[in-house]
């Protein structure tokens, strides 16, 4: 965010163990490391791909070649995903990932997270865990690790883990944005008006960025009522 000009809210709708979330952040990233002053102000919200998965989550290939529609289309698909992964330059273990979580306790933990402001360390963290290091998001020590590496302090978060606090909310919350339309993520909303679906390229919210600053700097200008005259 610039000190000249005012922020623009980009909300993003997703869901940590959705690989073309993590892509699609990863993408978002390095744009935003390219204009590190985007007036972007991000808050993360809840989106489950599986809301009615078991608490306890399941086997990954089980889940994918049910939700695939068996083996050969989940490898299809996947396959997919891996090459989009590859060519934007994202590391996903495929191979370590065993289990696929029910997820409102990640969300949980990303909605406290922003209490504190330390959503994107959490999510990145959430990333890291699923994608790279084959861990269960769903496993409430694994949650406490990635607060505490977030700087939250562990022990409240693992109290917080074990209650249902805020349970209610991230379903209604989920809930909502489904009746509002989505049905996929990631869904990105920039000013609470223009909706970017998927995993757009760096070059796309580069462009989205300069447009904003562009439309931001022209609305501070004055107009030429407003502008000062020499007489």
């Amino acid at each position: 965010m610039t000190d000249s000009l005012p922020y623009v809210k980009l909300d993003i709708l997703s869901d940590p163990i959705c690989p073309w979330c993590y892509i699609g952040k990863s993408q978002l990233d390095r744009a935003l490391a390219e204009y590190p002053d985007a007036p972007f102000v991000i808050e993360w919200h809840p989106f489950q791909l599986n809301p009615d998965m078991p608490a306890s989550g399941m086997d990954r290939r089980t889940y994918l070649e049910t939700k695939f529609g068996g083996k050969d289309n989940a490898v299809r698909v996947y396959a997919q995903i891996a090459e989009h992964a590859e060519t934007a330059g994202v590391n996903i273990d495929f191979e370590a990932m065993k289990r696929t979580p029910n997820t409102v306790d990640a969300h949980r933990l990303i909605h406290w997270a922003g209490l504190e402001a330390k959503q994107s360390p959490v999510v990145d963290g959430l990333f890291q865990a699923y994608f790279v290091d084959g861990k269960d998001i769903g496993d409430h020590a694994v949650l406490a690790d990635i607060a505490a590496a977030a700087g939250m302090e562990r022990d409240v978060v693992t109290k917080l883990l074990a209650s249902e606090n805020d349970i209610e909310d991230i379903q209604n919350r989920d809930s909502h944005s489904r009746k509002m339309g989505v049905s996929s993520v990631p869904t990105f909303i920039v000013a609470n008006q223009h909706v970017i679906p998927g995993a757009q390229p760096p070059e796309v919210w580069a462009q989205v960025i300069v447009d904003i600053r562009e439309q931001l700097g022209s609305a501070q200008q004055p107009s030429e009522e407003e502008s000062p005259t020499t007489h």
